[in-house]
């Protein structure tokens, strides 16, 4: 499932031309979990990490875990 989170979060970041720097920044998480989630490498993320990034998104948090 983190997997598809990840590629979630990539295609939705890459679709509106932000940077994984913009992003963590945008979401007020560190750089890091950002990369960890697009890879997968974070495979337990924090429903207030995933509620942050789809905030920065400006999507519903339905769109990530899709």
């Amino acid at each position: 499932m983190n997997s598809k989170i990840g590629q979630n979060i990539k295609r939705l970041r890459t679709k509106q031309g932000v940077s994984q720097d913009r992003l963590s920044k945008k979401a007020d998480v560190a750089l890091n979990t950002v990369v960890s989630l697009e890879t997968g490498l974070n495979g337990n993320p924090t429903i207030e990490t995933l509620i942050k990034v789809a905030n920065a998104l400006n999507v519903d948090i339905n769109e990530l875990i899709k």
